[in-house]
C-alpha cells in the first residue's frame, strides 16, 4: 500500500511540470483534427467509389 501511495505522489509531482496547452490551442487543434478528418474521409470515399466503379466494369 505504501507504494502505491508514493506512486500517486510521484505522479502528482511529474504532473506539475507538463505544460498544458492553452484552450485557445485546443481548440483550434480539435478544430484541425476535425476537418483533417473530414479530408480523409472524403478522400477515402471518392477512391472507393471509383475502384468500385473500376471493379464492376471489369467483371
Amino acid at each position: 500500500m505504501a507504494r502505491f501511495i508514493q506512486y500517486l505522489k510521484d505522479t502528482r509531482g511529474e504532473l506539475k511540470h507538463v505544460s498544458w496547452p492553452t484552450q485557445k490551442q485546443t481548440t483550434i487543434f480539435t478544430i484541425l483534427v476535425i476537418v483533417l478528418s473530414l479530408i480523409v474521409a472524403l478522400y477515402l470515399g471518392v477512391l472507393d467509389y471509383i475502384l468500385t466503379g473500376v471493379l464492376n466494369r471489369v467483371i
